[in-house]
């Protein structure tokens, strides 16, 4: 019996030994190569970036994972309760691994003979989210013990709970509750209400299957076994219960402004912010970006731009429909438009794509959907064939709506005022989608905040920002540069230079070059100042060839101008390739009172999730022309606006504006670089592809209105305001016909500003015919200056 139970204890300590030496070897098995804990400890998931405008309202958002990290005090007690019941209703009894809850599981499991419910605990699903693979094996399932055990030593239970609400997938995109409540409801964390929390709680088991998106009953039913759950448990009672049972199931997506509002702005930031903190920092650290940008400003820019090149594309003409159908083809065509969406489409003044079914003299009926709609011949008034020689004001009306539809034709239309006639028709406007670009580019020259950026007629389909990416030539819009520099030589305002015909040779290759001013005329001696206002080709070119070209292109750098500049007397036209940017940033010396440049600047602050800043953006300014001269030229560009080229804003706003239109060869690119001492703003128009726009498609008629557009609807945000004169500035009033000042027998003068000591001492003895004066702006007649002056 003795000799038995030796034998006995023998055998039974080594299987105690063997069952210890194995469980020993099994958990070095599973714990070889285990990752560490600093991956959760150092929790630090991919989150979204975030862009706001100056009011802190959203712009946009950067993300490799739609999350936004939330604390649980950011969050509604809902949530909490509802993760817990659906999930882990003893996460706070129990330790890292719940043995009676793997049992409850086994055992439903048995009786329903398939995997109903798991028995892994929050701590498990942490772990297998933030450190394991996917991959189902036992070897995983015991790494998974193991490091659940180990996590609890290193965190609380709170902060386990916090990174499983963050860290969680609930379908859709949306990792975390944040990301979910504005994916599935429209609002944040702490706006859910019982049920709305029990939805989002029933989503982690399988969040294809319970997307209430594409499986609103599976949805609801996993939302009633939550709320079921937390009533059992004693968290709701009855009655809550009921209530959010019966809570019908109501979604909505928070939109995502990304690419929507100022899309243009936004891509540029995100451009900084990847050459500023690289592409993986912006994509999954959760940056809070704080820009310049007022959506008051990008709105009305953005109405301005499209408005300006709709307006562009009508004066050149008719293209054409977007396409023709026959009959089977537009059957197909009417069947896969919604009705509803159509019509909310063009209630929100946007256009839709039309079908013309009958075409008579006085207009044509199209249909969309299964509605029917009328477009009167009026609205195809500006239809005329395509001929860039011709002005839209030197050929009729179009008045026979059979010259410009077919039948089966597609066009493009706008909602009419009156919406429908007598016959219960829809009234449209046939419109068409300009190929001609433009870009706006507005800041303030006090500090370089850019205000307002658009970059293109849609972003959509073209990406490329015309105002900060393309470098064009900004004509005329260069000659105030020019005569900066010329004013800071000797010359002034009222110098007199010789407005005659010019003819350079090229020996080298064999060509001539044969400059003109816009009328095609000459005016003989003119002062400066009129030679601006005017923008008289060939005494900027006299002028430059006086100072040199290196002074022009010396003043074009200093001013902060980038950009390859011809070194021959074209580059005082314009004829160097610039960007709007650039432009707006050397036109702030202008309009600063100092005469320094001001950089534009889009991003203000950036910092990480929890605010603690990264980046600062400072005011940079850089000394550039003296106080006097930038006085000047902004007084001469004023005038430009009241006696200039510029004259559709004095008649649409009456404000101390200055400006300068620019114009290059065969109207290819027009600009208004416009400006007051709180606001510049420039504006560029022209085809990707550089090609003629059209007869008298110049900067002010192509761009100027655009700026107008802009200006008017936030100018009210701003107080009128002059610029300030500095000291050493010198007042005279100047004879407009010789440039000494003005005398008894002066017939027209202007007030013109002088650097002390350099205004004219001389009096005019007499006046003689005016040609070097505004008046007529120089043509043989007053109804001939008339006409050039609304096609300058």
């Amino acid at each position: 019996m003795l000799r038995f139970l030796k034998y006995f204890l023998i055998i039974f300590v080594c299987l105690v030994v063997l069952a210890a030496g194995g469980g020993a070897g099994l958990y070095y098995w599973a714990a070889s190569g285990l990752p560490t804990m600093k991956k959760i400890t150092d929790y630090n998931p991919p989150l979204t970036t975030t862009i706001y405008s100056r009011n802190d309202k959203v712009l946009g958002y950067l993300s490799k994972e739609n999350r936004f990290l939330r604390s649980q005090e950011e969050m509604t007690e809902h949530v909490r309760q509802a993760f817990l019941a659906a999930e882990d209703s003893g996460f706070f009894e129990h330790g890292a691994i719940d043995f009676m809850g793997i049992l409850r599981a086994a055992i439903k499991n048995l009786r329903a003979g398939q995997i109903v419910q798991g028995g892994s605990t929050i701590t498990q699903q942490v772990v297998k989210s933030l450190l394991l693979t996917p991959k189902r094996s036992y070897k995983r399932k015991l790494k998974e013990a193991i490091l659940a055990y180990r996590l609890e030593k290193h965190l609380t239970k709170e902060e386990i709970l916090t990174i499983y609400l963050n860290q969680i997938y609930l379908g859709e995109g949306a990792y975390g509750v944040e990301a979910a409540a504005r994916v599935y409801f429209g609002k944040h964390a702490d706006e859910l209400s019982l049920a709305e929390s029990a939805l989002l709680a029933g989503l982690p088991k399988a969040p294809s299957l319970y997307n209430p998106y594409e499986n609103p009953d599976r949805a609801l039913e996993r939302r009633t076994y939550v709320l079921r759950q937390m009533r059992d448990l004693g968290w709701i009672s009855s009655k809550r219960f009921v209530q959010a049972a019966e809570e019908p199931l109501v979604l909505r997506t928070m939109k995502d402004p990304t690419w929507r509002i100022a899309p243009d702005y936004v891509e540029q930031v995100r451009r900084w912010l990847i050459d500023e903190f690289g592409h993986e920092r912006v994509y999954e650290e959760g940056l809070r970006v704080y820009t310049a940008a007022d959506m008051k400003h990008q709105r009305a820019a953005e109405e301005a731009v499209r408005a300006g090149l709709e307006a562009s594309t009508k004066r050149r003409g008719w293209r054409g429909p977007i396409t023709s159908y026959n009959a089977t083809g537009a059957k197909e065509f009417l069947g896969e438009q919604n009705a509803s969406e159509q019509i909310e489409t063009l209630r929100q003044g946007e256009w839709i794509k039309v079908l013309v079914d009958e075409v008579r003299p006085g207009g044509a009926r199209a249909r969309f959907a299964n509605e029917t709609a009328w477009m009167d011949v009026e609205s195809m008034a500006w239809c005329r064939e395509l001929n860039p020689e011709k002005a839209p004001e030197e050929v009729p009306d179009v008045k026979n709506a059979e010259k410009v539809l077919n039948p089966g034709d597609v066009v493009w239309a706008s909602l009419d005022s009156n919406e429908r006639d007598q016959k219960d028709r829809w009234l449209l406007r046939l419109e068409q989608k300009p190929r001609v670009q433009g870009a706006l580019f507005s800041m303030s020259p006090e500090n370089g905040k850019v205000r307002a950026l658009i970059g293109g007629y849609d972003f959509d389909e073209s990406e490329f920002n015309r105002a900060t990416q393309a470098k064009r030539q900004p004509g005329s819009a260069f000659k105030p540069i020019v005569y900066s520099a010329a004013f800071d030589q000797g010359m002034t305002p009222a110098t007199k230079v010789l407005d005659a015909p010019i003819v350079y040779q090229d020996n080298a290759t064999n060509s001539t070059w044969k400059p003109q001013n816009y009328e095609r005329m000459n005016f003989g001696p003119t002062m400066l100042r009129t030679a601006l206002v005017k923008s008289r080709n060939l005494v900027t070119i006299r002028v430059a060839r006086e100072i040199g070209i290196d002074s022009v292109i010396e003043r074009a750098k200093t001013l902060g101008l980038e950009g390859d500049f011809p070194r021959n007397l074209s580059v005082s036209l314009g004829s160097g390739s610039v960007s709007l940017r650039g432009m707006c940033r050397a036109y702030s010396a202008f309009a600063r009172s100092d005469g320094s440049v001001v950089e534009p600047r889009l991003v203000l602050k950036v910092t990480d999730p929890w605010g603690e800043p990264l980046y600062e953006s400072n005011k940079t300014v850089r000394n550039a022309i003296s106080p006097q001269t930038s006085y000047i030229m902004a007084d001469l560009m004023q005038q430009v606006v009241q006696r200039g080229t510029a004259w559709r804003v004095k008649r649409a706003m009456n404000r101390p504006f200055a400006g300068k239109t620019g114009t290059t060869d065969e109207q290819k690119d027009a600009w208004y670089m416009g400006f007051s001492p709180y606001l510049m703003t420039g504006v560029f128009v022209g085809f990707d592809d550089p090609k003629p726009m059209g007869k008298y498609e110049t900067g002010s008629r192509a761009a100027s209105p655009i700026w107008i557009d802009y200006r008017e609807q936030v100018e009210s945000e701003y107080q009128a305001q002059d610029f300030s004169k500095p000291p050493g500035i010198v007042m005279a009033r100047v004879d407009a016909e010789t440039g000494l000042l003005a005398g008894p027998d002066t017939e027209e003068s202007y007030m013109i500003p002088f650097k002390a000591g350099t205004q004219p001492k001389k009096v005019s003895p007499s006046s003689g015919d005016g040609s070097g004066s505004d008046g007529g702006d120089g043509g043989s007649s007053q109804q001939q200056g008339d006409r050039l002056k609304e096609i300058f």
